[in-house]
């Protein structure tokens, strides 16, 4: 599946649009993910971490001075016609309701996984099972965070085997880029996928 980026905001007609959710713990990379992946400056609704959020929600992350706050919101044109459209959602749990409802209309979604934070990825899993969306997971490589062999990460989350699992720098498009290609090609091929 190749890329291609639009010079300009407006699509050909004929182009079909995808929608795509993007999930996971707070801080785990999705405003970064839905940045680079977007061939278009994204929508992004960051406001900054404050001392009265701490009281309802857990905002530890490295250097993290900033939260999304409603949606990340980016596109990216596939080669052949297909516009996908990228969802980011807020990670705090209080969100849970926005989420179902950001979900609605959706083809799949993607699960942001930080190793120092696995247990953190839960909801988000269920989130998308309870929908009966597919879904690839992607693991963020943070640099320091721990290293695991996809069949550790895979009994963690209890993931099944059905369920593709990448492993993915959210900075760099060339990377990111797979965890896209992987949950359009499950949503393609779900038998071919599960074969893997």
């Amino acid at each position: 599946m190749a890329f291609s980026v639009s010079d300009h905001h407006y699509l050909p007609p004929g182009t079909r649009s995808v929608k795509i959710v993007v999930l996971g713990a707070f801080g785990v990379g999705k405003t970064t993910y839905v940045g680079t992946v977007s061939e278009m400056r994204p929508l992004r609704t960051e406001e900054r971490l404050t001392r009265a959020g701490q009281l309802v929600d857990d905002v530890r992350a490295d250097g993290k001075s900033t939260t999304t706050v409603a949606i990340d919101f980016g596109r990216r044109t596939f080669d052949g016609g297909i516009a996908v459209y990228l969802f980011g959602a807020p990670g705090q749990p209080r969100f849970a309701e926005m989420i179902r409802s950001l979900m609605r209309g959706a083809l799949g979604g993607l699960v942001l996984v930080d190793t120092r934070s696995v247990d953190q990825s839960y909801e988000s899993i269920g989130l998308l099972e309870e929908a009966d969306l597919p879904y690839v997971v992607a693991v963020n490589t943070f640099p320091g965070a721990p290293g695991y062999p996809e069949d550790v990460l895979r009994d963690a989350l209890s993931l099944p085997d059905d369920r593709p699992l990448v492993f993915i720098d959210a900075r760099t498009l060339r990377s990111a880029k797979h965890a896209l290609i992987a949950l359009v090609a499950d949503i393609l091929h779900p038998a071919r996928s599960a074969a893997r």
